[in-house]
C-alpha cells in the first residue's frame, strides 16, 4: 500500500526530510516505525518511545491500523511553558 509520511520539527531535521510517499506492508503505526528504523541511521535513532504519531490528523498509538492512502505524521514531544 502507498501512504504519505510527514516528519515535524527536530524529527524532520534528524531524518533530513519533511515528507515522503512510501510503499509499505506495515499494518500498524508501530510496524511502520519498525520499518523506518530498519533503514539504518539516521532513522534507527530518530524514533523513540516519546515520538508522537497521528494518522489522518488524529492522534494515534503504535497499535493503530494504517490503510492505503493514509497520512501518517511523526513529531517529537512538545514542551513549553
Amino acid at each position: 500500500m502507498s501512504i504519505r509520511v510527514h516528519y515535524f520539527a527536530a524529527l524532520a531535521e534528524r531524518v533530513g526530510c519533511r515528507n515522503e510517499e512510501i510503499d509499505t506492508a506495515a499494518a500498524t503505526a508501530g510496524a511502520l516505525v519498525d520499518e523506518l528504523r530498519a533503514r539504518g541511521e539516521p532513522w534507527a535513532s530518530a524514533f523513540d518511545a516519546r515520538t508522537h504519531i497521528a494518522i489522518n490528523r488524529h492522534v494515534a498509538g503504535a497499535g493503530d491500523a494504517i490503510s492505503d492512502g493514509d497520512e501518517v505524521a511523526f513529531f517529537p514531544p512538545v514542551t513549553g511553558g
